[in-house]
């Protein structure tokens, strides 16, 4: 079986990297639990991804929760930030809500514009290769809830069926 991959650019394509703030924790103490969740998180996005680096698997990890940052709200988005490792959890929480939300395509198209050289099938890849590793930070619960809250459509961006109701 082959698997089919968006034509993204070449890994030279230059991206608006998001980087650590300096005054990060987990930046100064590399050897704790934290930061060494937070580097398997990228390396799993990495792998998702099949990103040539790990710089450039950080930068869309950072793009699409800080994008996911804005529509999860409540409880959930609490739970969130609370399942993921710090580094993350800043970026999730540190995001004002949205005023409206936005349909999973326009969720796309808002991460695309964040991504230097970006195009609708890449951003779709880069949003699905973060997304879908959060279950397993997460678990499936909290993912269920958090696509309650979300319109219909983000069900895919996190590697799930969405399946219509009989008619």
């Amino acid at each position: 079986m082959t698997t089919m991959t968006p034509n993204k650019p070449a890994p030279s394509r230059r991206e608006r990297v998001i980087p650590a703030p300096h005054h990060d924790r987990v930046a100064r103490t590399p050897g704790s639990r934290d930061a060494e969740r937070w580097r398997e998180l990228v390396e799993a996005v990495r792998e998702s991804g099949q990103y040539a680096t790990r710089a450039e698997a950080e930068s869309v990890t950072r793009v699409v929760l800080s994008a996911l940052g804005g529509h999860v709200v409540g409880d959930e988005r609490v739970e969130l930030a609370r399942a993921l490792p710090e580094e993350a959890a800043r970026v999730v929480a540190s995001q004002v809500p949205a005023t409206r939300p936005l349909t999973a395509a326009e969720f796309v198209d808002s991460v695309a514009t964040r991504i230097e050289g970006a195009t609708p099938a890449t951003a779709r890849w880069d949003v699905s290769s973060v997304l879908s590793v959060l279950p397993t930070l997460t678990g499936d619960d909290l993912i269920t809830r958090i696509l309650d809250q979300l319109p219909s459509g983000y069900a895919l961006l996190f590697g799930r069926a969405e399946l219509a109701p009989a008619q």
